[in-house]
């Protein structure tokens, strides 16, 4: 793809500037503090047509899809702008439309392509089903089973950290079809209904109050082989793609969020209890606030090298790895800085790391970022290995 007109960039994001300020409720946090879990997705599907009305929601799809075939700065002018403008993230759309639609994008089959795109685009919600209880950074270990009988699988298992499993349509399935030889050749990738019969839900409380997870069981549930994506024993091959689906774009916008949010802190401290004159607080503000341009400046170095094809794996875990740590320091002094009165957990619905509003809640939420999108001991394998060039037993032991 040619490099976009740098105008015609600039136009869109004074365009998409100018819909944000027409279509976004200013007062959307306050509706959804306390709201209910029904309000909450009523939230998401309204926030979600708006977004493929106007062709931002799928701007990394495609070209012939509403929005889609966009150039990465384009993309980029995008989810900057949302971030500028504190709008909701699709927290309830996010697996469909990253997850499942460009691995169904890559690896589907046409019918399968026809029957789910459009659904997507419409509202048909989807969960992850990869992660069980005894293989979750290890995922090759998984050990839910599908035996072939005729035209449908089989499937027994379970599987866990579902995110909004409980209100998915539709799952990424991950299981194992053969024993046989090494744990990564054994795995086939299916797309399963969740209203099959045998699928039961069990949604997770969290510690915030909310139930952003949840555990799947799979007794006897059978799935058609028509909704295998890939071959039989190289779903390992096509779950590589469901991995990598978010990168880049996505790390960028919650690195703009929260150099946005650096607003709110400095407001905090500046706040009449008289934090702001505390020479600790406001050295830790400035540390902070530096780390976080530091971190952006991380995010455009893998943006370039993401345009340039050249993007490797070492950086995308190192600027994971940066953005969980100062997801938590920010959080962090902000709870502190908030004073005794920030120890109250209010009623909340999803809305992200340090977005909710309530710092106690924020702070939580950034533990989430130990785990999510590959742990931290993970990202930090990746490191060693493959920029140290440390010997693999070794980066294990240490």
């Amino acid at each position: 793809m040619s490099a976009p007109d740098p105008s015609a960039v600039d136009a869109l994001r004074r365009d998409v500037r100018g819909w944000l300020e027409r279509a976004l409720d200013p007062g959307w946090r306050t509706r959804m503090t306390g709201a209910t879990t029904a309000e909450f997705v009523a939230f998401q599907r309204e926030w979600m047509h708006s977004l493929v009305a106007a062709g931002y929601a799928t701007p990394h799809w495609q070209a012939g899809w509403p929005g889609g075939g966009r150039s990465l700065a384009e993309q980029r002018v995008i989810a900057e702008e949302m971030a500028r403008a504190d709008a909701p993230r699709l927290m309830l759309y996010f697996v469909s439309l990253y997850h499942a639609a460009l691995t169904l994008m890559e690896w589907g089959s046409e019918a399968q392509k026809a029957r789910h795109l459009p659904a997507i685009l419409q509202g048909e919600v989807w969960c992850q089903g990869f992660s069980e209880p005894n293989a979750g950074s290890d995922l090759a270990s998984l050990r839910t089973r599908a035996e072939r009988h005729g035209s449908v699988y089989r499937v027994n298992g379970q599987k866990i950290w579902s995110t909004l499993a409980h209100h998915a349509d539709y799952c990424l399935l991950l299981v194992r079809t053969d024993t046989s030889g090494p744990k990564q050749a054994g795995i086939s990738f299916l797309l399963m209904d969740m209203r099959s019969k045998g699928v039961t839900v069990r949604p997770i409380r969290q510690i915030t109050g909310d139930e952003e997870f949840g555990e799947i069981f799979l007794d006897d549930v059978e799935v058609p082989v028509s909704n295998r994506l890939g071959a039989e024993n190289e779903g390992w091959r096509v779950a590589q793609t469901t991995l990598t689906s978010e990168r880049g774009i996505t790390i960028l916008e919650l690195s703009e969020r929260l150099h946005h949010a650096r607003r709110r802190l400095a407001a905090l401290l500046a706040g009449d209890d008289g934090r702001g004159g505390d020479d600790q607080y406001r050295r830790e503000l400035v540390q902070v606030c530096a780390r976080i341009e530091a971190l952006r400046g991380l995010v455009a170095e893998l943006m370039a090298e993401i345009e340039s094809g050249q993007a490797s794996i070492a950086k995308a875990a190192f600027v994971k790895l940066f953005y969980a740590r100062v997801l938590r320091e920010f959080t962090d002094l902000a709870l502190r800085a908030a004073g005794p009165d920030a120890q109250r957990l209010a009623p909340l619905v999803l809305a992200g790391g340090h977005e909710t509003g309530n710092w106690m809640a924020d702070y939580m939420n950034s533990f989430v970022w130990s785990i999510a999108g590959g742990s931290n001991e993970i990202q930090r394998n990746i490191i060693a290995e493959r920029v140290l060039g440390m010997p693999r037993d070794a980066a294990v032991a240490r």
